[in-house]
């Protein structure tokens, strides 16, 4: 971190308090139209510029953009190559640059960027939801007219035009992050990662959750699919610790390990104790009541059932605080007979050597799989200080499309790819058996597929990998692609069952309106207080210890307003157009 960001950094807090005191017109569909990068990869310009008939149609403008990136390294990737750049810069007439703001938590980056008033062309910064902590500082920035409107700017786009079109955007992505009423019709965000096709969960599924060791559990004769309670896992727990199983370095296991990214708290392993998504903590009683779940029993009953996990060497003792280099050895060893939380796209996973274990029923329900009609991840925005803004979304129009999708998510072609008869990329062999054998050199290479991402952050959006290239993961077409396993994995959940069956949700998350929330900084305060009191409650020395915890934490939840917060929720939800998913 240079010194400038650290001093910024240093403000942050501080400023947090301010913050929070205070070509054609082409709108249709372009999936599947296979040539439609070749053409412009290949032609010399007939409509880019009045004058110059030797650029491309792709040409934009001579000059640089630059963007500050308040998202970590492990998603985000600063070094691009050469040669992809020399592309883009031929394709564009840009010099695409990125930094990335590095910071212990984003949030705080954004909050002294921000401060900063120094900032480049664009920048971009996580926002899952309206709900993000993310939001209230972003908002605060837009209403002081920090940003640039981008709806204008998208109006003669290709695809970011279809923002505007009517039933594109998830409703919170159109009416809680972009197209706020309070905007009128203005938008200072542009929402990433929007599917786009209504329910779309790619060709092959990721199953993600708690998995067991498939040798334990047929040493064990456990179908790991039936276990569906916490009584159940525990009654499980107990006969992995009774069964003596060694890791690969010939160590007893641990029953329950956190989850391979390191320990934190994860509901779905307790599914039938949480009340709410663990991120959020509220939901609907079947009578109608919105509560959270500090209001409930079932915060004391977790609390309880992982005390006995704990006391009887069931759970790793550092569940909830281990680092995630020695979480994720454990996992690569065998450490753990349960992992609390992966997923089956993970490298060491295609062999299918772990199981899926449940899915767990809800506190009020029998498991029912949910999916989002669409949803969104990070977004970004253009400073009012940049000159040509408009440049900005043509550069982000061209990296949605299929010819810049094509470039930052394959690379070169005849360097990375071939084109397959129908036009499709094919990624060379050479370029996977590289990955598999020397990652960070494969890299180098400068695209998405070898894990370089940098074209995401403006380009990922109107996704349908399948549609656009014909595979649903780079590299799949050689069938040794990370979803080979995980096909494996898919057909033993019968995840197709699943999905038939699914509830497809276009709704908000109950924490989307902390942002217009008056106490909603307290609140979120107060939030983050209940969570840190769970995991000291769990740790505590006994029920009575671990109740006066979480009456506490009660206390402060209701001075921060969580009485009125909820009125809202409930208020919003009763709105078609804020419709809440508990």
């Amino acid at each position: 971190m240079n010194k400038l960001w650290v001093k910024l950094f240093a403000i942050s807090l501080l400023v947090v308090v301010l913050i929070s005191g205070c070509t054609s017109n082409n709108t249709g569909n372009d999936k599947g139209n296979a040539n439609a990068g070749k053409e412009a990869d290949g032609q010399k310009n007939t409509a880019a510029s009045d004058t110059d008939t030797t650029k491309p149609a792709t040409w934009i403008a001579d000059r640089k953009i630059k963007g500050l990136v308040f998202m970590g390294t492990d998603d985000y990737t600063e070094d691009m190559n050469p040669e992809v750049k020399a592309k883009i810069k031929e394709l564009t007439g840009v010099d695409f640059e990125i930094q990335i703001m590095k910071a212990d938590h984003s949030i705080d980056g954004l909050v002294a960027g921000l401060a900063s008033g120094d900032l480049p062309d664009f920048i971009a910064f996580y926002l899952n939801n309206s709900g993000r902590p993310e939001m209230p500082v972003v908002l605060k920035a837009a209403r002081e007219g920090m940003f640039t409107d981008l709806a204008p700017l998208m109006k003669d786009t290709k695809v970011y035009s279809k923002y505007l079109q009517d039933g594109f955007l998830p409703l919170d992505t159109q009416f809680g992050v972009m197209f706020r009423p309070e905007f009128n019709g203005s938008a200072y965000f542009a929402h990433m990662n929007i599917n786009r096709e209504g329910g779309y969960t790619g060709g092959v599924p990721l199953i993600g959750g708690p998995f067991i060791r498939k040798d334990i559990a047929e040493a064990l004769n456990v179908d790991p699919r039936t276990i569906t309670t916490t009584d159940q896992l525990y009654d499980l727990a107990k006969k992995i610790k009774a069964g003596n199983f060694k890791d690969k370095n010939g160590k007893d296991v641990t029953p329950i390990g956190p989850g391979y990214w390191g320990g934190h708290e994860i509901g779905r392993l307790f599914q039938d104790l949480e009340w709410g998504a663990d991120d959020q903590r509220i939901m609907q009683s079947k009578d109608g009541q919105i509560l959270h779940e500090a209001e409930t029993p079932y915060a004391l009953k977790r609390v309880d059932f992982v005390k006995k996990l704990l006391s009887e060497k069931l759970l790793q003792p550092e569940f909830f605080t281990m680092d995630e280099s020695r979480a994720t050895e454990g996992a690569l060893n065998g450490s753990w007979a349960i992992i609390a939380d992966m997923h089956s796209m993970q490298d060491f996973e295609q062999d299918g050597h772990y199981l899926p274990l449940g899915p767990l029923n809800n506190v009020d329900s029998p498991y029912q799989m949910k999916v989002d009609f669409k949803s969104g991840y990070s977004a970004w925005a253009i400073p009012t200080t940049t000159e040509n803004p408009e440049d900005i979304m043509k550069f982000a129009d061209f990296l949605a499309s299929r010819t810049g999708k094509l470039l930052w998510k394959y690379g070169l072609e005849g360097r990375d790819y071939t084109l397959d008869a129908d036009g499709n990329p094919l990624v060379k062999q050479e370029v996977i058996d590289l990955k598999a054998k020397d990652p960070n050199e494969a890299k180098k290479l400068g695209f998405d597929g070898v894990g370089n991402s940098w074209g995401n952050i403006l380009g990922s959006t109107d996704n349908d990998n399948t549609a656009d290239f014909g595979e649903d993961q780079w590299g799949d077409k050689l069938n040794q692609g990370k979803s080979k396993g995980a096909k494996v994995i898919a057909d033993y959940w019968n995840w197709a069952d699943k999905r038939k069956n699914a509830e497809v949700i276009d709704a908000y998350t109950p924490t989307s309106f902390l942002g217009e929330f008056a106490n909603g900084t307290e609140l979120k305060a107060a939030f983050d207080n209940y969570n840190d009191s769970l995991v000291q409650a769990y740790y505590s020395k006994s029920e009575d210890d671990a109740k006066k915890i979480l009456d506490n934490a009660l206390k402060q939840l209701r001075a921060a307003g969580l009485d009125d917060y909820l009125k809202l929720v409930g208020q919003k939800n009763a709105d078609p157009k804020t419709k809440v998913k508990f």
